[in-house]
């Protein structure tokens, strides 16, 4: 698989990554055992970047990842992420941040994480607090890189400046594209970008349903996307994007996922599937070459994404 390198600092990772946050919630039932085997999958097929974090099951999503990945530790780059409250608060005070790591050393079962980041932006912590206290945690041998999550230009620039962030990451999809105006900021300073839901929460993956047909738990259930004003519009782009995509013999979730590699050098998406079938597919979209004329469609389909926005941001992701 073609790898690409994210930021300036020395990691590198492979060009589609695996998230890990719907082996444990957000998306209805699961089934460890699966999901321990889709994750195998993944790297079996050339995957060596894994997302996860701390509130992804407060622990239990890093322990299966680390389970899973404990055969191949170290073939592959581990991310996590701290600064969630059990009540969707926001808490990035230093000994917060080392609490959490300390944890997510041993939920893992890992020596050092390979990424960290802030998972949102704490309004009570200055910035500059936060990545002061995760450089500390890289000099102690116990992280390697840093990241963020969701921020915005001023506190990239502010972090940046004490200590080097290797990546952002934030939602990326054709049907969320509010990213983009900050990729002239991530080129300046030389940062990786890591589109978090790059099949826009499933929407781009040909099984999309209306949203009384999903599990109660599903947080879809609160999505603008999947709201009777937009549902319909929006199910109308997918239709479209999926006869491009079946004209290179491709499923609409590769040709998402392709269109995502195409955007920038620097950009590794990360799918999450607990099939293994399903993470077969998605991965094979590394390979999928669109044109200039394709990419163009795409944009004529879909100019500003789909109808209704992202909504905020969830602190799940």
């Amino acid at each position: 698989m073609q790898r690409r390198t994210l930021g300036t600092q020395g990691l590198t990772a492979s060009a589609m990554g695996y998230g890990s946050m719907g082996t444990v919630v957000g998306y209805g039932a699961t089934d460890d055992e699966q999901s321990v085997t889709a994750i195998r999958r993944a790297h079996e097929l050339g995957v060596d970047f894994f997302d996860t974090a701390e509130m992804y099951g407060w622990g239990e999503g890093e322990k299966l990842l680390g389970r899973a990945l404990s055969p191949v530790r170290d073939e592959v780059v581990i991310a996590t992420k701290f600064g969630f409250t059990r009540a969707f608060g926001t808490d990035s005070r230093p000994e917060h941040i080392r609490e959490v790591v300390e944890n997510s050393l041993r939920n893992l079962a890992v020596d050092s994480i390979d990424l960290l980041y802030q998972h949102r932006v704490d309004p009570a912590v200055p910035i500059e607090d936060v990545v002061g206290a995760m450089a500390e945690l890289v000099a102690a041998g116990k992280v390697k890189y840093l990241g963020l999550s969701e921020a915005g230009p001023e506190q990239i620039r502010k972090a940046h400046a004490v200590h080097p962030i290797s990546v952002l990451q934030t939602e990326y999809s054709i049907f969320a594209r509010d990213a983009e105006p900050l990729f002239g900021l991530l080129e300046e300073l030389g940062i990786g970008f890591i589109a978090y839901s790059p099949l826009a929460r499933g929407f781009l993956t040909g099984a999309v349903q209306p949203i009384d047909d999903y599990d109660p738990t599903d947080f879809r259930r609160r999505l603008p996307w999947w709201s009777p004003e937009n549902y319909d519009t929006n199910i109308d782009i997918v239709e479209q994007l999926t006869q491009l995509a079946k004209s290179h013999g491709a499923t609409v979730s590769q040709l998402a996922l392709a269109w995502l590699l195409a955007q920038q050098d620097y950009i590794v998406p990360i799918p999450g599937s607990r099939n293994p079938d399903r993470v077969t597919e998605n991965i094979a979209a590394a390979d999928l070459v669109l044109s200039a004329a394709d990419l163009a469609r795409i944009t004529d389909i879909a100019p500003t994404g789909g109808h209704g926005g992202r909504g905020t941001p969830s602190p799940w992701l």
